[in-house]
């Protein structure tokens, strides 16, 4: 009997642990290590802090439906991988012992690396629902004193999706609430150019988003560098194309909301250079494999993924959803395939789909694969992908608790798009 480790429990781990349970029956022992008890679904967080969804909303207790499909859950944090001796060292000193290993943990967040920054420093955070709670708190603050926004992605960040959506999201519901006049936004990014999105854009992306901007009176600067974030002003570098310093800004706020960088988690990023690279994200060969520990195998954020291109800011390559979903699957086929005596063949597709919310309306796109060049690029705007966003997070969080192993995107979005296929 074989002995997987799962390490995450969020859109990687859990799914990883239910599509491996269905591949493998019950003759194999899975176990799914967590720095939480509660699964969130991330992409929600926007909603949370402006208060049109709540904790409740979009999280939930995994451990009993883990328990239904016979997976063990270990609510507590990994604080070492040991690869040559096949253990985990959890935080409260308990060793797990694993056959395989799956290394699902998300990011670790470096708002560190700009003096200032997040949650503890002066500007908000949607990465978590707990920063999007804190979010919400000072966004009614905002709202009994009116006053400029800052919004947008500092130098090094890959997630870029969330700080358009929450740019919109706020201006959505300002307007509705006939406040929209008293709040000047300004949209700041690491990007080269707005609708960039770490993809080297993505259709017509720039054109789309600069003028959903300037439709919605949101001024923005790109190839921004963040230096450090006071009490109520960011001091921000603006660069050129070739990364030329042309203007210092300073940016009164009353409300910011600044995504970070992200750093693989601590007990990721102590397994050395021949595992990780320097921002401690797992190498991976195209079987999700570690090729220095080939019973190691890594999904979604956590792994290495060069940027798409050189840009005069550092910009990283995200990792969406339908990606993950694939890398979740082709894990779970190795693994078997490694059980049974082959060697693993499934590769991930790395397509993209995503639905991005903008209040009141939204954007899909289509990007295959990923990482340009690429056979087909698009973006679609419409009331619908509001909706198909909204649906998508009731479909997520109840396949979560069945232990569906179906994929959601082909069966619901790729539906709503038109298009029969993403392999």
């Amino acid at each position: 009997m074989a002995h997987i480790v799962i390490i995450g429990a969020s859109t990687g781990g859990l799914p990883a642990a239910y599509d491996l349970r269905e591949l493998l029956g019950r003759g194999h022992q899975i176990t799914v290590v967590s720095n939480s008890d509660t699964f969130q679904f991330v992409p929600s967080n926007p909603w949370v802090a402006v208060g049109w969804r709540t904790r409740a909303d979009t999280t939930f207790k995994p451990a009993p439906y883990l328990a239904k499909k016979d997976i063990d859950f270990v609510p507590v944090a990994a604080r070492e991988i040991k690869p040559a001796d096949n253990q985990v060292v959890l935080a409260d000193e308990r060793v797990v012992d694993y056959d395989y290993l799956v290394i699902a943990t998300g990011p670790k967040l470096a708002f560190d690396e700009v003096e200032g920054l997040g949650p503890r420093g002066h500007t908000q955070s949607v990465c978590t629902v707990d920063h999007a709670e804190k979010a919400y708190a000072a966004w009614q603050q905002l709202l009994e004193a009116p006053g400029p926004i800052v919004v947008g992605a500092v130098q090094g960040a890959s997630c870029f999706g969330p700080a358009y959506e929450f740019a919109l999201i706020m201006d959505a519901d300002l307007r509705k609430r006939r406040l929209r006049d008293k709040v000047p936004m300004t949209f700041v990014t690491s990007e080269p150019y707005i609708g960039h999105l770490g993809l080297g854009g993505v259709g017509d992306s720039k054109g789309m988003l600069e003028s959903e901007l300037r439709n919605k009176h949101i001024n923005w600067i790109t190839n921004a560098k963040v230096s450090r974030v006071e009490e109520g002003k960011m001091l921000v570098t603006e660069h050129n194309d070739q990364g030329e310093v042309i203007k210092e800004h300073e940016l009164p706020f009353a409300f910011s909301m600044m995504l970070p960088a992200f750093k693989g988690v601590d007990a990721v990023a102590g397994l050395g250079e021949e595992v990780v690279n320097p921002r401690g994200f797992v190498k991976v060969d195209a079987h999700q494999r570690n090729p220095k520990w080939p019973n190691i195998y890594a999904v979604g954020v956590c792994i290495a993924i060069p940027p798409v291109e050189a840009t005069p800011i550092p910009t990283g390559t995200p990792k969406t959803g339908y990606m993950i979903e694939s890398m979740v699957s082709a894990t779970a086929h190795n693994i078997r395939d490694a059980i049974e005596g082959r060697e693993p063949r499934t590769e991930a597709t790395w397509n993209a789909i995503c639905l991005a919310d903008m209040g009141d309306t939204g954007v899909a796109f289509v990007a295959m694969p990923q990482i340009p060049p690429r056979n087909v690029a698009w973006m679609k705007k419409g009331k619908w992908v509001h909706y198909a966003k909204v649906a998508f997070e009731k479909y997520f969080i109840g396949k979560m608790k069945k232990g569906s192993t179906e994929s959601l995107y082909e069966k619901y979005i790729l539906k709503a798009l038109g298009i029969e296929k993403l392999r």
